[in-house]
């Protein structure tokens, strides 16, 4: 019987790709986290790894770094009497890799843009993380896909 902490093995098809690019959004929220906290680019973050992310997680990491004024100028002009200093670390970055995918990764859903996003928020940030991630996401959509 496997460990119930470990994750099920490989299957063939289109679940298992999902998992890898949910997997990938996740490691690049922590590798942004990371560059925040040690005061480095996301560049330098990835490159203090021994091991090297894969090609989706390495996309959004240099995608959010790339299109980082970008991103941010969307976040703030959406972000009603909330200054980006003032949000947590994580509900930005997690906007930033969203952003960047509704922007630049025209291949993937808006549907499951959103939905990766707000799971991130609510199992990593505040109580009241994820409302706000879909708020600020929801609003700036029509601007991105419209």
């Amino acid at each position: 019987m496997p460990d119930p902490g470990q994750r099920p093995p490989a299957r063939c098809g289109g679940a298992n790709r999902e998992d890898e690019r949910s997997d990938a959004r996740e490691r690049a929220l922590t590798i942004l986290y990371e560059a925040h906290t040690k005061q480095l680019t996301p560049r330098e973050a990835v490159a203090t790894h021994v091991l090297r992310p894969d090609a989706l997680t390495l996309d959004l990491i240099e995608g959010v770094e790339d299109h980082r004024d970008e991103l941010d100028g969307l976040i703030k002009e959406h972000a009603r009497n909330w200054t980006i200093e003032r949000m947590p670390v994580l509900d930005v970055n997690i906007l930033r890799i969203a952003l960047y995918e509704l922007g630049h990764r025209p291949g993937v859903p808006t549907a499951v843009v959103i939905d990766e996003a707000v799971k991130l928020a609510k199992r990593f940030s505040t109580d009241d993380s994820g409302k706000f991630v879909n708020g600020m996401l929801s609003n700036i959509v029509p601007l991105l896909r419209g």
